[in-house]
Parts: C-alpha cells; sequence; structure tokens
C-alpha cells in the first residue's frame, strides 16, 4: 500500500509518539503482569496455529510467484513446529527471573550515602528485519519481558504472516491489560518508514536491524539513533600446537558444516605448522567428503598435495576427491565470510601469529582456539578482540539461546552497551541509586 510523503512522516512520527506512551507504562507493569502477557500469548499461538498458516500462504505464495529463492521461501514458513517454538519462548521467557528494578552493587560511602545500579528498560526500540516472520514473536516477548514498547518492520515479503502475528501479540497485551501499543508493527512495505523510523530520537532510543549486510550498512550510515548490529560473521577456528587432534576434527568439522548459513559457522581455519602435517589430511577428507571447498596458502596446498598418496591410502579416501576441493586462498580470502561450503585455511607458526591474524581479519563475532595448553588458552581469551571467544568448543555456540538468554535479539559486534548475543539484558539499561538519610555535601 503506497503512501505519499506527508502521510509516511505523519504515519512514522504517530507510531513513534505511541510506543513513548506505552513505553512509560511498560517500565512499570509488574513481573506478574508481563508474564501473563507471554503465557497468553503462546497459549494464542498454538490456538490460531491453522489461521497463521492461512495467513502464511499468502506470503508464500507470492513469494514463490515472485521467483524468491528456495532457501528464502523456506525462511518464510511458519509450520506447526516453528509456532510451538516460538511459543515455548514466550513460555520460557515468563519462567525467567525479573531484571527491571533490580538493584546491585550498592555500596556504603565515606560520606554516608549508599550508592548502587537499578536495572531499567531502555524506553522504545525500533526492528527493522528481513525474512523470518517468527522474529515477530521473538522481538515482542523480549519487549514484553524487558518492560520496552517496540516497533517493528519486518520484510515486505511477509506482511500477513507478521500482521496475523501482531494482532495476536496486541490481543495478549490488553487480554493482560497493557497497552496495545507497547508492540507496533509497521502496516506499511513502504520503505520510507524505515528512513523516519531511524532518524526519530525524539521518540526511539535504540534501532536493532537483523538481515542482509546490505540492510544493516544502510541503517547504520543513516541512522540518527543508536543502532546494536553486527555486518558479518568471519568466525575463526585455531587448531593449536599441543591439541587433542580428534577433538580438533570433530569441533571444525561442526562449526563449518553443521550448518553454513548462520553467521556464526566458522569461515576460517587456522592451523599450527606443528600439528598440520597430522591434522590438514584428515580434516581435509572429512571437507572433500561434504563437497567443502578449501580454500588454501601455498604451504597447505603443499601438504594436501604432498600426503595425499600415504594419509589417504589410511582413510580410505580417494586422493582425487581432496585435490578437487581445493583452490589457492586470494588474499581476499582471510576476510571472507562464505555462508557457503567454503572455508579458507591458513598454517601460523602458532598462537601469536594465529591471534594477529584473528584481530586483522575476522569481523570480532566468534572465534575459537582448541588446544591443550593452558597458557595459550588464556593469551587467546584475554588478546582475541572479539564479542565471543571460545576455548575448545564449536563457534555454532555464539547465539543467545544457547548462552541461556532465552530468546535473542541479535549479536552486537560493537563495544558499547551491549556485546555478543544480544538478549533481555541487551535491552535494559543501568541507572545510578542513591539512598541518603538526609546528608549534604560538604
Amino acid at each position: 500500500m503506497g503512501m505519499d510523503v506527508l502521510d509516511i512522516t505523519q504515519y512514522s512520527l504517530d507510531l513513534g509518539a505511541r510506543a513513548k506512551a506505552a513505553s512509560a507504562l511498560m517500565a512499570k507493569a509488574d513481573t506478574a503482569t508481563k508474564n501473563r502477557a507471554l503465557k497468553r500469548l503462546a497459549a494464542l499461538l498454538r490456538e490460531a496455529t491453522p489461521a497463521l498458516q492461512a495467513d502464511n500462504a499468502k506470503d508464500l505464495s507470492r513469494a514463490v510467484a515472485a521467483g524468491l529463492a528456495p532457501p528464502l521461501v523456506d525462511r518464510l514458513k511458519l509450520g506447526p513446529q516453528v509456532l510451538e517454538t516460538c511459543a515455548q519462548g514466550c513460555e520460557q521467557l515468563a519462567a525467567m527471573p525479573e531484571l527491571i528494578g533490580e538493584i546491585t552493587g550498592l555500596r556504603q560511602q565515606p560520606s554516608g550515602i549508599r550508592v548502587g545500579q537499578m536495572r531499567v528498560p531502555i524506553g522504545v526500540f525500533g526492528m527493522i528485519f528481513e525474512s523470518r516472520p517468527n522474529v515477530t514473536i521473538e522481538a515482542a516477548s523480549l519487549s514484553i519481558k524487558s518492560g520496552n514498547a517496540c516497533i517493528l518492520r519486518g520484510g515486505s515479503e511477509a506482511i500477513e504472516s507478521n500482521k496475523a502475528l501482531a494482532l495476536l501479540v496486541q490481543r495478549a497485551l490488553t487480554d493482560s491489560g497493557l497497552p496495545a501499543d507497547a508492540v507496533q508493527l509497521v502496516q506499511t512495505t513502504d520503505r520510507a518508514v524505515v528512513g523516519q523510523l531511524i532518524t526519530m530520537p525524539q521518540f526511539v532510543d535504540v534501532i536493532i536491524p537483523r538481515g542482509g549486510k546490505g540492510l544493516i550498512e544502510r541503517i547504520s550510515r543513516d541512522a540518527k539513533v543508536p543502532v546494536i548490529k553486527h555486518l558479518d560473521g568471519n568466525c575463526h577456528v585455531y587448531v593449536d600446537d599441543p591439541s587433542d587432534l580428534a577433538m580438533a576434527l570433530k569441533v571444525t568439522d561442526n562449526a563449518k558444516t553443521q550448518k553454513y548459513s548462520p553467521c556464526n559457522a566458522a569461515e576460517s581455519l587456522l592451523v599450527a605448522r606443528g600439528v598440520a602435517q597430522e591434522f590438514l589430511p584428515r580434516m581435509a577428507a572429512i571437507f572433500a567428503a561434504k563437497g567443502v571447498e578449501m580454500r588454501g596458502c601455498p604451504e597447505t596446498l603443499a601438504i594436501l598435495e604432498s600426503n595425499r598418496a600415504s594419509a589417504l591410502a589410511a582413510l580410505e579416501v580417494s586422493a582425487i576427491n581432496i585435490v578437487a576441493n581445493l583452490v589457492p586462498a586470494q588474499d581476499s580470502d582471510w576476510s571472507e565470510e562464505y555462508l557457503a561450503p567454503i572455508i579458507s585455511i591458513k598454517l601460523v607458526a602458532g598462537v601469536d601469529e594465529a591471534i594477529a591474524h584473528i584481530n586483522r581479519y575476522s569481523s570480532h563475532h566468534t572465534d575459537a582456539i582448541i588446544t591443550r595448553d593452558h597458557k595459550h588458552a588464556q593469551a587467546f581469551l584475554r588478546e582475541v578482540d572479539s564479542a565471543s571467544v571460545m576455548v575448545n568448543a564449536s563457534t555454532r555456540f555464539a547465539d543467545g539461546f544457547e548462552y541461556g538468554l532465552g530468546a535473542e535479539i541479535g549479536i552486537s559486534t560493537d563495544k558499547f552497551h551491549a556485546r555478543g548475543p544480544v538478549g533481555l539484558e541487551g535491552l535494559t539499561s543501568l541507572k545510578y541509586v542513591v539512598l541518603g538519610e538526609g546528608e549534604v555535601r560538604s
């Protein structure tokens, strides 16, 4: 539905004003009321599953007609399983402890006053996301639990599904005595609303984009409101000398191949020279069997081409299989996020060179070391400048749900406010509270 510029401006300002008014009521809502709204939303999602699928079918047939790629059509689907997961997410959030109003770190000062910090909602957040309609429920439920109001702008390809889901959210809110405007969905697919939303600091406290790099770059560039974001996930696994080779094979395989499209999948493998002869041919055999293209540095290619006959005979993998999947790495490969069955491989002298390489080329999302050396592990944790740093675990764990944050609103590679997976706490702020008994400053 098209609107002229004047309408768009007015519509956006209206959304903002309503969200701001609702945020004041949400900030003072008690825990029981917020949890009641979340449980009611879970019940409504289950009840409305057939109706939601009918609305979703309209989006799906439009997407297929428009020639949207099958993986993208797949992400649009609201099957019973997806909706059940959404409902369970709401119930899990309801069961989580209350953050808002919690006062921590109260300390008595020499003057007699006590100073601490209280956790408070951020206020109003705007979320701009593409494809997956279940994000509507994730964002709405996190917003309710954290006592915020939100304005959601989903992708035009999911407009019918998002509208139907947003109506359920508003029903759950009003049934529980909370303002319907606490969660508003932008009802037009006109892109101009996004431009308005990200330039209304009087109404919107933070913007959270979830989508492709183009969307996030545009929003970061044009926003006049703080943005919680990550642009890309060029994640590394570094196999150290010494390391447990069986573990290194298992973890590297999982980090790369368990799923190719997420931002926490490994895109680059660094291997210490001391373990390369033993580790690389075995790792390459696993990758080749799964059709993963390996873009190797000259040393990597040399090892895999010379070792292939002896090592591969033992592994019963054809040498041709591996060599067919080998490509010389270009310099650009070290910075590349493939989101595909491709991995870059580089040999390094040891942990210091690995850390330097990661800090230069990574996107500061998630990087892992596989090692048996405690000192190397500690150095890696301390010195790698990324939002999540791991020892002997797959990068695929970098996720709010896996970190026990309940749901996740996104991942931040910025250093201010929120960093890493952003859950409830990332949607809150701290304010100082001072408790006195009539003290005055001398």
